[in-house]
């Protein structure tokens, strides 16, 4: 059989490279998983729109490469994903450096030290563009060229040149910037995006910023600025439900369900904080740990739909790099897929916490009937839909009838049922999804609960018995406004 050597065309492919699917966040983030392979303990992000050049950086204090491994890491899928890595090696197809970085600027520059010893790379994609047939030629910079380079040589003096190993990744000609549709100059778009990049690197590496008992920490800084870690389970104020453990492949795989406080357990700041990017209804689900870096969250892989009972519940999955293959996980280890194994056993677990996440409306939903016993709105269930209407049982309704004229009473009626057509449903369930600490009863004034205090007796006076007493507190909107009416019984002499 012929063969023939058929090796790719560079202009062509590195271009089509350029448009996997990174976004600057999802970039950066790659980057700065190579530097936590290498054992980096601080990680700078250095970054300027360069009146209208932007350069980003990122820099490390890991064990830095030789000059062969250097040029060996530049080399396009330096690594087999099929290949036993160390357990803490958040690489997998040795794509990312390259892929990453070119999906953001057109030239790349690396310079690394070890051993004392600096060496400096760079792929240009114009270099390559200009270039003719299959010339895949990796520049290599020399220590001139690279003091002739203001920006380049200033983060090598800076870093580099105090500290026998680390590492500089350096983006210039950053040509990829998201534009949207607003007429916003280049700069705000850029100072928007590294506002992005940092709250999503706050929430990805939050278990390195924050680390457990008996885990590294690192610290990661945007031009000096530290990172602060968000912990998108609240862990110190959220109820921890039953962890559980299961094998595939003869790895484990530890599931921690969490179920978070209902907004009347927490500030509204706190709510908000925690609400994430887009709010809690589209926030709970899955949250996917590889190595303890986020690889997948805010889904429940379709096994069952985003809703508002379970909004409050968000779980944490923990396993190993050795899954990747299974989990295909994507070059941008953004997107993972659970191998059915897996799946149905984070099925059985759902089915679990599930009731769990719901108890937390339920139960409050319970306590208020609890509190009303003639309430003013009536929930009726009836061939698999559900209706609000007003109570028209309730003694004041009954009351205010029995000073009616037939025909103002059919008014009445058709106001009543006006009313309860009119239930603006659609705008309802969007501010309870949306913001529910928001939504409120308005409350009556002490001048109003008197007047219906008077429309319940029987005199137009405020006196009654005991018993009568327990059933106006039980009694909406007596109910509803508690505090008020027992004021109002306490001035008229009544104890409780």
């Amino acid at each position: 059989m012929k063969k023939v050597d058929l090796p790719p065309n560079p202009k062509a492919l590195v271009e089509s490279l350029r448009d996997i699917g990174y976004s600057l966040e999802t970039a950066i983030a790659d980057i700065i998983d190579n530097s936590i392979t290498a054992e980096a303990k601080l990680i700078d992000v250095k970054f300027s729109w360069n009146v209208g050049d932007p350069w980003l950086a990122v820099i490390d204090d890991g064990y830095g490469m030789t000059h062969d491994e250097l040029v060996s890491a530049m080399r396009f899928g330096s690594k087999n994903p099929l290949e036993e890595r160390s357990t803490n090696d958040l690489g997998r197809f040795g794509l990312g450096l390259k892929t990453s970085s070119f999906s953001q600027c057109r030239c790349l520059t690396v310079v690394s030290k070890r051993r004392g010893k600096t060496s400096c790379v760079r792929w240009d994609l114009d270099s390559i563009s200009s270039g003719k047939g299959h010339d895949w030629s990796l520049l290599l910079l020399s220590e001139e060229e690279v003091k002739s380079e203001k920006t380049l040589l200033a983060l090598v003096n800076d870093y580099l040149a105090t500290q026998d190993t680390g590492s500089i990744v350096l983006w210039n000609k950053v040509d990829r910037l998201e534009s949207g549709t607003a007429k916003r100059s280049g700069e705000a778009r850029y100072n928007d995006s590294i506002h992005s990049a940092r709250t999503h690197l706050e929430l990805i590496y939050h278990r390195f910023l924050s680390p457990s008992v008996g885990k590294s920490k690192i610290t990661i800084r945007f031009n000096n600025g530290h990172l602060e870690a968000f912990d998108p389970f609240n862990s110190m104020k959220s109820a921890e439900l039953r962890k559980e453990e299961f094998f595939y492949e003869g790895q484990p795989v530890t599931v921690q369900p969490y179920i978070l406080p209902h907004h009347n357990k927490v500030s509204k700041p706190e709510w908000k904080k925690y609400s994430g990017r887009h709010g809690y209804l589209q926030e709970q689900g899955f949250y996917v740990y590889r190595n303890r870096r986020l690889i997948i969250y805010s889904t429940w892989f379709k096994l069952i739909p985003k809703q508002e009972l379970t909004k409050l519940l968000r779980v944490k999955v923990d396993m190993t790099n050795s899954f990747d293959q299974f989990w295909k996980i994507d070059v941008k280890k953004s997107h993972a897929s659970p191998p059915a194994e897996v799946r149905d056993n984070l099925k059985r677990i759902i089915g679990k916490i599930e009731f769990s996440g719901k108890g937390v409306y339920k139960q409050k939903g319970q306590k208020v009937r609890n509190t009303v016993k003639v309430p003013a709105w009536e929930r009726i269930a009836k061939e698999s839909q559900i209706y609000y209407q007003i109570n028209k049982a309730h003694p004041l309704l009954n009351k205010l009838e029995q000073g009616l004229e037939p025909s103002q009473a059919e008014l009445l009626t058709s106001i009543i049922s006006m009313l309860e057509n009119s239930f603006p449903r659609e705008s309802y369930y969007s501010d309870l999804a949306s913001a529910p600490e928001e939504l409120n009863n308005l409350s009556l004034e002490k001048e109003q609960i008197i007047q219906l205090l008077q429309l319940f007796s029987e005199d137009g006076k405020v006196r009654f018995t005991e018993n009568r007493i327990q059933e106006i507190l039980y009694t909406d909107p007596f109910a509803s406004n508690k505090n008020i009416t027992m004021e109002v019984l306490r001035e008229e002499g009544y104890e409780f």
